[in-house]
């Protein structure tokens, strides 16, 4: 995430701000009379301290999950989901009703007599417990809860039921999922839409767009280190997800264009037959197609008899879903080129997407700087970009930043910035797809993992977009002006747990992004690029720890 207009990044100057003035060290003392100043040219490089696993790191070494290499150890599990979401979004109550059926893998070597589940949105519920000021909506209302077919009662009664405290629920099905299992769960839910939720990464503006994310009951993560992610959703530290497969239609009023996280699997249902050879033509273009112009906002979809059209979706090998709905946004469709995904010797592509409404004036280069950041990050990472689309949504009124989802971001519309302040908020986003989206990190804890690793790449590929600039300076400038200032954070301090915004921010993104800068430095350009993207090539799809990273890089 980018917060463009939060305390934080204004203090820490660490996204285009110019960099620090040097600061002249103080003149080294004299040396004691009858000594000689040591002669440090063949002094050899200082050692840390050792690094000293947790006891729960170190469980995991034990039980052969993790590995002393770096690498996920021979014994390494994680467990899956796969969802099958129906919801309705109806714009003029600013409400979401929604169904979904879970069929969850218990993959651990353990006996699960718990089930957990996230309830994001209930940060915004009356008297919860937050970090940061949030609407007041009521939270997610949730009108059935089922294990196996089977409802289960609020409140654990019987030997089972459920719980909820925060943002997590806790179910405690009438049996233990055994290891290696199988667990169907079924949730009937409803929330109303808070106009700019969940920190500002979800909500509505101006009666013409909604933007759903964290906006479902999702499985917590029982992973080898931690079990239960206990962490809740607080408002400022972000999220920590497993992945999944999902199918997920989205009912919505005819005239609302749904884009979201998967592939569109009925576009010529739901799209006007000229909307629909735009968007199949743009495909497979170089250049930008307008698939929606202001003179087709009122003939975007196509007619329904009840008045309700059903988009559906498919996401495979993901960590969570987003969805945009919107009914006077422009849409520029193109392709850009990933590399050899498939290994079949050939180019392979993805398809890109901007939305964006009149306003937004700057935002008629959106896909021009989706499509080189992508290929760039393909490119710079050596791991082509995975899925079908990516889809940057314009959404001023809800976000002054970004924010990003698999496939999706939804960013503010950087109208009283520059060109290249909305280059950098893009990339940025964009390039949180390699990390937490394939690497999925726990960001609840560990920010400077997905921030820090998000900050460096975005650097990198401002450099090549803009020749002659020097991002990294000023992404440097902006962690020594905090640091003088007396507000430097821990990078392994808990993310929501930090003294004062600058900490947070500092830790999380320019600190972490100098820090690999310097470790570059160390190791020499040919030798830390391997390691890291050994580290990204290790880790795809599977949830590493810090000690992981350190520990590849140690390796290589």
């Amino acid at each position: 995430m980018w917060r463009r207009t939060s305390v934080i990044l204004a203090l820490a100057g660490s996204f285009g701000c110019a960099s620090a003035p040097a600061v002249e060290p103080a003149p080294s003392p004299p040396p004691p009379a009858g000594q000689s100043v040591p002669d440090q040219t063949d002094a050899e490089r200082p050692i840390p301290y050792p690094v000293t696993y947790p006891p729960a790191f170190q469980q995991a070494l034990a039980s052969g999950t993790r590995s002393e290499s770096g690498a996920p150890g021979p014994d390494y599990w994680q467990n899956w989901a796969d969802y099958t979401i129906t919801t309705r979004l109806l714009p003029d109550d600013k409400r979401v009703e929604g169904s979904e059926s879970i069929r969850y893998q218990n993959r651990s070597p353990d006996n699960l007599r718990q089930l957990v589940l996230d309830l994001n949105l209930n940060v915004h519920a009356p008297g919860a417990v937050r970090n940061e000021p949030a609407e007041v909506t009521g939270g997610v209302e949730l009108t059935r809860v089922a294990v196996n077919g089977q409802v289960l009662s609020e409140g654990v009664q019987g030997g089972s039921g459920y719980v909820v405290r925060g943002t997590k629920m806790i179910i405690v099905p009438p049996a233990p999922v055994a290891a290696g299992a199988t667990v169907e769960l079924g949730v009937d839910w409803a929330f109303d839409v808070p106009q700019a939720g969940a920190g500002g990464r979800m909500g509505y503006d101006d009666d013409n767009l909604f933007f759903l994310a964290y906006w479902y009951p999702q499985m917590a993560v029982y992973d080898d280190v931690i079990g239960w992610h206990p962490d809740p959703f607080l408002g400022t530290a972000e999220f920590y997800s497993d992945f999944g497969n999902y199918n997920v239609t989205v009912e919505a009023p005819e005239g609302w264009v749904i884009l979201g996280t998967g592939e569109l699997r009925n576009p010529a249902e739901v799209l006007s037959p000229e909307v629909h050879r735009r968007y199949t033509a743009a495909a497979t273009s170089d250049t930008v197609v307008q698939v929606l112009t202001p003179a087709d906002f009122t003939s975007a979809t196509a007619d329904a008899a009840d008045g309700w059209l059903s988009w559906s979706f498919q996401a495979d090998s993901v960590r969570d879903v987003a969805y945009s709905a919107t009914r006077e946004s422009i849409w520029d469709r193109t392709r850009t080129a990933v590399g050899d995904r498939d290994g079949d010797g050939d180019v392979d592509y993805t398809v890109i997407n901007a939305l964006y409404r009149e306003p937004a004036f700057r935002w008629h280069n959106a896909a021009a700087f989706e499509q080189h950041s992508i290929s760039f990050l393909s490119d710079y990472t050596d791991y082509p970009y995975p899925w079908p689309h990516m889809t940057a949504v314009e959404g001023a009124g809800i976000i002054g930043g970004g924010m990003e989802y698999p496939m999706m971001t939804l960013i503010g519309d950087y109208n009283d910035a520059s060109d290249e302040a909305l280059y950098g908020v893009i990339v940025h986003e964009l390039a949180h797809m390699w990390v937490p989206m394939i690497v999925g990190v726990d960001e609840r804890r560990y920010s400077w993992m997905d921030e820090g690793t998000t900050t460096f790449n975005e650097t990198m590929a401002q450099q090549d977009f803009y020749p002659g600039s020097n991002p990294l300076e000023d992404v440097r400038g902006g962690y020594i002006r905090v640091a003088l200032a007396g507000m430097e954070g821990e990078m392994m301090r808990r993310s929501d747990y930090h003294y004062a915004g600058p900490a947070f921010g500092i830790a999380s993104y320019s600190k972490p992004a100098t820090v690999l800068v310097a470790l570059r430095g160390v190791l020499g350009e040919e030798t830390f690029n391997t390691a890291y993207r050994e580290f990204i090539d290790r880790w795809a799809f599977k949830h590493p720890q810090p000690w992981d990273m350190w520990n590849t890089f140690e390796d290589i």
